[in-house]
């Protein structure tokens, strides 16, 4: 109990360390702070100078509701516990493989290839399995409740990527951990990967005209990825577009949808008007809906 009560202590004042300096040192390799900030700032500027929805307000509907969703997401909920917890999972799994006689669980050594085909296949592999998490939260009622929290977005911005519930960022990581591990990456290459995938989920929110011609069908975009949020679907049509980064896993295994231009479709679910509106409560949602 001792050993787990020193992970969490260190874990959570190496993070408080670690965002301190980030802030306070804009120069720092690896920071997060800013490079958040920057991708950020530069698809609100797009947006401003090309908008899709063209009559849609500067501070759309829930803008300031999903700045505090990012600040959160990304920086309290991590602080106050997620790497504490994260850590604690990880030295738990290692001690288990211990018991086991396992010491390492590299099963696949891309370190001779070369540094763009070991990315390559790290953002590949780490993108089906997102694609494949993003399906079940769609298809397993517990999950969808938790997962109602990001389809409650009413109006679409680039800042609407960042409203999710805490419980989604423990399920992907969770999930993605072990197969990532297996292929040997570390924490430098998540950072990246990570940074590439923040920006096109930007992207793929935001209030732009975007489609990407040919390209369509390898990445996710906005005149695709809107339909993903369509508050109603054709009869016989289910939820669509799963993809994060890419949307060739939908396009592979039939679920790829857009039959028009989505510019102003309704969006959000059935009844989406009575979902609570206040951060609190919509993190508290989940856990008081049973089976909707």
């Amino acid at each position: 109990m001792s050993e787990t009560a020193d992970i969490i202590i260190k874990s959570t004042v190496g993070s408080w360390r670690y965002f301190i300096e980030s802030v306070t040192n804009p120069q720092m390799p690896s920071n997060y702070f800013y490079v958040l900030l920057l991708v950020s700032l530069i698809c609100w500027t797009l947006e401003i100078l090309f908008p899709w929805r063209k009559n849609q307000p500067l501070f759309r509907k829930d803008f300031w509701l999903d700045a505090f969703y990012m600040i959160f997401n990304f920086f309290l909920f991590y602080l106050v516990g997620y790497a504490a917890l994260s850590d604690v999972g990880v030295h738990l799994f290692n001690n288990l493989l211990s018991s086991f006689g396992v010491e390492n669980i590299v099963a696949l050594h891309l370190q001779s290839s070369p540094k763009w085909l070991q990315y390559c296949m790290m953002f590949l592999v780490a993108d089906f399995i997102h694609w494949n998490v993003h399906r079940l939260m769609h298809r397993i009622t517990f999950l969808w409740n938790f997962h109602k929290v990001h389809h409650s977005v009413q109006e679409m911005g680039f800042a609407a990527h960042l409203r999710f519930h805490w419980v989604e960022s423990i399920l992907y990581k969770t999930i993605q951990y072990i197969p990532l591990s297996m292929i040997g990456f570390g924490l430098q290459d998540f950072f990246l990967m990570h940074i590439v995938t923040i920006s096109i989920g930007h992207l793929n929110h935001s209030n732009l005209n975007l489609s990407y011609g040919p390209l369509k069908y390898i990445l996710n975009n906005p005149k695709m990825h809107i339909w993903h949020h369509a508050k109603t679907l054709p009869k016989g049509q289910q939820a669509v577009n799963f993809g994060i980064s890419l949307s060739v896993w939908d396009f592979i295994f039939g679920t790829s949808f857009v039959p028009s231009s989505g510019k102003d479709i309704p969006l959000g679910f059935p009844k989406v008007d009575s979902y609570p509106k206040s951060f609190v409560k919509q993190v508290l949602e989940p856990f008081k809906t049973k089976n909707n």
